[in-house]
Order: structure tokens, then sequence, then C-alpha cells
């Protein structure tokens, strides 16, 4: 028996060494954070039985990963440690059991672990001066160029505190997760594996550039060291005075008694999948900071807090079928058809297999049990097949070599992963053109779903997207499931859009490699469509955010002849080809976070908030003590009243603008 646990305690560490390399130092996970928990938890208890073997290398000795050799390095100021883990309510009882063998009538904090890239600054004087990976937790990578470029990390404290270090975490939004993963999938990059991945690989770019043009965010919860100013008694009076500091705080944290945190964690099981964020489960700490003095840490993990992991959203069901999709650029997309199953609080039937080298790299296999999950709690993903539990009936996935909309002959590109159909008149590419159009990061038009757009192409009454321009209301409410008032929405729908900026038509009119982000560079550097396609691929690639790819494929569009033809009778149905957003990027609303509310006088909400980001700042949805300014027009609802008792400024439109000045 010895024997044995010696040999597998031997293969867990290598595999876990394996593992934390790819995870810390490459950003490309090889296994899910659960099933690498397993494995953790299983050399534990060996080591624990075995302690002759016990050895300071063994992952369950060290924190993080190395730091990469391409970035200076920088030395904590205090250690970054890990978590011990819970994964039970018993784990939790026993964790308070060791607590109040020291301390009597503990009191805890309960924040959300963000499942980000954990992050060191240091501030002297106000200023931020060092930003650091973990690395393994007594020094890192120097990423200070690459963290003051996230907006929301102040590069100057509301007071000049001498010396300030802190700890937090790097994280992106659900929400930008899965725009950024369709902008790399539609630049052919690779897709980021989680949210995650996806702040970590941003992070640790060499190319500052490359940071500041993804949606990092940053949440502040610990202070390392700290010159001039006490040290907080407790945990929240440590996250008021990084608030009251200008640095961002998780709002959602909650105190008291151990009774107080279970019944909390209790109620987060389904309350996460509502935040904007990926959160992986939730940290428990005792609040009184001396408390935590006298209890210590162990060489890896702080003897006062515990991370409470949620149960894996994972599940497990049988791959059905793989179907081809046909998007509007004519790429044929497999898409698996499953069994359905509950994961993350929805039902999932579907999940996209992005190309055919992903299928292969998988060795996913139509009829086999797989395990799924959703990437950034967001996308069905596929994590991999069960391979153990196939019983000689399924079946490798052969990508079609013909269209299976049109018939026409698929082909896949030399350094591409895509097939394509090569028919430029296939249906499907219309039809996915039109949905595409009217969509909402498109021209945004409301009434005109998938079906009603199928019945315009099947009855001839749109050829291509300027035919919904020469629509008329009678038309549309001779159509199935219409009527006069619902075709007389749409028309006023279709007008309406008309006014929309250069940088939604750019978006909509589904030029390869160009999304919304694209778009709107485009339109605030050219500010007019004539001047975009006039230009050459070597005035586009002097826009520091273009590369050849790009614009070699703007030039390509718009050089063919139907297209022209298409610009022109947008044009003649009087489409907007103009911008109204200039190019002049500033950093001057760097640091602030606004909140707008109400009708302003003479820009629209999605106007005022372009310009807003496009000068430095932040625009957010809700009114909290780390918004700087609440942007007030006529009519102002809610977020007007919880300003004012917030005490948080109010501005109007012209002193917005006046701010902006030189």
């Amino acid at each position: 028996m010895k024997e044995r646990d010696l040999i597998r305690i031997k293969e867990l560490r290598q595999l876990l060494e394996k593992y934390n390399q790819a995870y810390y130092q490459k950003d490309a996970p090889l296994v899910t954070d659960s099933e690498y928990d397993v494995l953790m938890h299983e050399l534990v208890r060996l080591e624990a039985l075995h302690p002759e073997v016990t050895s300071s290398d063994s992952p369950t000795k060290k924190v993080g990963g190395q730091a990469d050799g391409r970035f200076g390095s920088v030395t904590h100021q205090a250690p970054l440690l890990s978590l011990a883990n819970a994964f039970s309510k018993e784990d939790v009882e026993n964790f308070h059991s060791r607590i109040c063998q020291e301390i009597p009538n503990p009191t805890y904090v309960l924040e959300p672990k963000m499942d980000g890239l954990t992050v060191a600054l240091t501030y002297v004087d106000g200023r931020l001066t060092i930003g650091a990976t973990r690395g393994d937790g007594l020094s890192g990578e120097d990423i200070t160029a690459n963290v003051k470029t996230i907006v929301t990390v102040p590069k100057e404290l509301k007071e000049p505190v001498p010396f300030l270090a802190i700890r937090g975490e790097v994280f992106i939004n659900k929400e930008d997760f899965a725009k950024l993963n369709e902008e790399r999938e539609l630049l052919q990059e690779g897709i980021f594996a989680n949210p995650r991945n996806a702040a970590a690989g941003s992070l640790r770019q060499l190319d500052a550039k490359i940071t500041a043009s993804r949606p990092l965010r940053a949440f502040f919860y610990d202070i390392l060291a700290i010159q001039g100013r006490q040290m907080p008694v407790t945990q929240e009076d440590l996250l008021q005075l990084l608030c009251d500091l200008g640095l961002p705080v998780n709002p959602s944290v909650q105190a008291g008694s151990i009774e107080d945190i279970i019944s909390a964690i209790n109620s987060w099981q389904d309350k996460r999948h509502s935040l904007a964020y990926e959160i992986d489960g939730l940290v428990i700490k005792l609040s009184n900071i001396k408390e935590r003095a006298e209890l210590g840490n162990t060489s890896k993990a702080p003897k006062w807090a515990i991370a409470y992991k949620f149960p894996a959203e994972e599940a497990e069901t049988t791959l059905l079928d793989i179907e081809i999709g046909v998007g509007r650029t004519g790429v044929l997309t497999p898409l698996a058809i499953l069994e359905p199953v509950k994961v993350a609080g929805s039902v999932i039937s579907r999940a996209t297999l992005h190309n055919e080298d992903m299928i292969k790299e998988k060795d996913v296999r139509i009829g086999d049990r797989v395990l799924i999950h959703k990437a950034g709690d967001v996308i069905p993903e596929i994590i991999r097949p069960l391979p153990g539990k196939r019983d000689g009936t399924q079946k490798p996935f052969i990508m079609p070599k013909i269209c299976p909309e049109c018939g026409s002959k698929a082909v896949r590109l030399e350094g591409e992963s895509a097939w394509y159909c090569t028919n430029s008149t296939c249906p499907a590419k219309r039809r996915e053109e039109l949905i595409h159009f009217v969509s909402r990061s498109g021209m945004d038009i409301d009434g005109l779903g998938t079906a009603l757009l199928e019945q315009l192409l099947v009855k001839c009454l749109v050829k291509d997207v300027s035919g919904l321009y020469y629509l008329q209301a009678p038309t549309l409410a001779g159509l199935e499931r219409m009527g006069k008032k619902s075709a007389a929405n749409i028309i006023k729908a279709i007008e309406k859009s008309k006014e929309n900026d250069l940088s939604s038509l750019l978006t909509a009119l589904g030029i390869r490699f160009v999304g919304e982000k694209v778009g709107k560079i485009l339109a605030a550097r050219f500010l007019d469509m004539n001047a975009i396609f006039a230009a050459s691929e070597e005035d586009l690639t002097n826009i520091p955010e273009i590369g050849p790819k790009i614009a070699q494929s703007i030039v390509t569009w718009a050089a063919q002849p139907q297209n022209i033809q298409l610009l022109a009778r947008l044009s003649a149905a009087g489409v907007n080809m103009k911008s109204t957003v200039s190019d002049k990027y500033t950093n001057k609303l760097q640091n602030y976070t606004f909140v707008i509310t109400g009708t302003l006088p003479s820009l629209t909400r999605e106007a005022a908030k372009e310009l807003i980001e496009a000068n430095g700042g932040k625009v957010t949805g809700s009114v909290s003590k780390n918004t700087s300014y609440v942007l007030v027009g006529e009519s102002p609802g809610s977020k007007y009243d919880k300003a004012q008792s917030l005490g948080i400024p109010l501005i109007n439109e012209a002193k917005l603008l006046e701010m902006l000045q030189d």
C-alpha cells in the first residue's frame, strides 16, 4: 500500500506542476478548476499519510507559479498567499472551530472569490508606481505599464498617502468576455477558454497597447503595507479606506457570525449567476485584523481565511449530432446538438464547436458522452469527451465539402481553420447578413426577427440589406402574422435607424474582420464612409489598432462593384454615412466614472457614453460610492435621487463638454 501511495504522490506532483505551468505561465489551462482541485486534494491526503516524503517543492507547499523571464521581477511587500479550500458546510464549520480555539466569539467577512488574476500595486505619495503579478507569492512580474492602462485603476489616489501596497484581482465581465471572444473569432484568432484566461493573457502582454485594448477591470481587498495612515481595525474598515482613496472594491461584501456566513453561502449558490462577473467561490475572512496576526499563516495559506468553492458548474450529457450552420461570410460552423441538460441555471441543448481543428483536437465524436460547462458563465462549451464511456457506436465527425444550405462547393483557405461556402448568392449568407444587419450590435432595428426576414427573402421583397429601406408599411402588413400596427412600428424603426452613427453601419455591413470595435475606430478616425473606402491599405494600417488582415479585407470589400452599388442604394435611401464622434482621444476623463440619467440637450446617451469613453472615462449603469459624476439631463430618474443621497457631484451636458476643452 505504501509503495503504491509513494508512486501516486510522485505522479500527482508531476501532473500538478504541469497544470500549474500551463495555468500561471501560459494562461492556457489543461484541466478545469474542479478537476485540478480533486487532484490537489488527493495529494494533500496522501502527503498527510506519509509525512516522511514531505517536500518544500511539492505543489501543496507552493503558491502560484514562477515569474516569466520576459518581465522584470518585483519583490512583494508581504507574501501573497493562497487560500485553503472548503467544499462543504462541514469544512466551514471545522474552520470556525479551529479559529475558536484561539479567538473567542469571532466575526467574519464574506467576499466573492473573483476568478481573475491577482495583482499587487504600490502607491508612493498617492501615485501608482509599481504593478506586479502574484508570481510565486514572494515575487512577481513587473506589469506596471499594463496595469496603468486599466481605466478602473486610479493612477493617483484621492489622498497622497505616503506609501500604500495593496492586493486585488483583475478580471473581465461576462458580457465583455463574450464580445472579446466574438471579435477574436471574427479575426480568426484563438478564443479564450474563460474570463480568467482572458484577463491573465491580456495583463501579461509585452505590448501595453494590447492590454489597453482589452476590457479589464479590478477590485481591491487587502492592504499589504501602509505608511502615513493607521492600519484599519477590521476588514470592513479596510475596504472603506480603499474606497475613500478612490480604489474600486467589491460591493457584494457581507459580515456577521459564522451562522450568518453559512446562511449567506446558501443564498449565493444561485445568486452568483446574476453577477456581471464570474466567481468560483466565496472567501471567508476573520474580520479583526489584529486577531489575524495572532493566528498567523502556514507556508502557503493564512490560518484566518478560507475559500469556499462552489460545486462545479459542469454537466455530463450526450452529443447527439453535429450540424453545420452557415454564417454571413459563408463560414461553415459546426454546432453540437446535445441531449438537454441544466448547467449554471439554464438548460443547454446546443454548443458551438467553432471549427474542424477544435473537433479533432478534442477528439469529439457523435454519440460521445461529453462534459460541458458555460465558459464565463455565458457560452455553452464542450470541455472534453469521456472516452471511457464509449461503446463502439460513436462516429468521428467529417467536415462536409459542400454547403448544407445551397449545395455549392466548400473550401478551406490556406492558413485558416474555417471552411467557406463559395456561392456568393447562398441563401444562408443572405439570411445571416440580414439578421446581423438589424441586430443590436448593427443597425438595431427592432421588430425585424428571423421569421419575418426569411419571409422577406422568400417573397423576394428584399434582395440585400438596402432593400429594408425601400419597404412600405402596406407590403409588410400583408405578410403572415403581421398587421397594420406592427408594420407601422417596423417602418418607424427602420426610419429611425437611418440616423445611426457611421460606426453602426460599418459594423452592420458585415465586412470580414470588422466588428463593433473596429467599426468605432474607423468611424472616429475617418468620420465619413467615402473617406474610409478611399483609404489604401497603408493608410489603414497606420492606425495602431488596424492590422494588415483587417486593412486588406476593407480594401477588397470596397473594390467590389456589388458593394459600391449597395452603399449607393443605402445613401439614396437616406442612411447616414457620417460620424459625429471625433477621434481626438484624450485621457482627460481618466479615473472618472460617470452615470447618465435623463434626456440630454444635444447628445444621445450612446453618443455621450462614446464621448466619455473616448476620453478615458468609464460609464456604468448604477450609482455607487465609486461614481465620480452623474451626468443629468431632462426628466432624470431614480439615479438622480441616489446621487444626491450619496453626495455624488451632478453635472449637465455643458459641464461635461467644458471638462473636455483644452
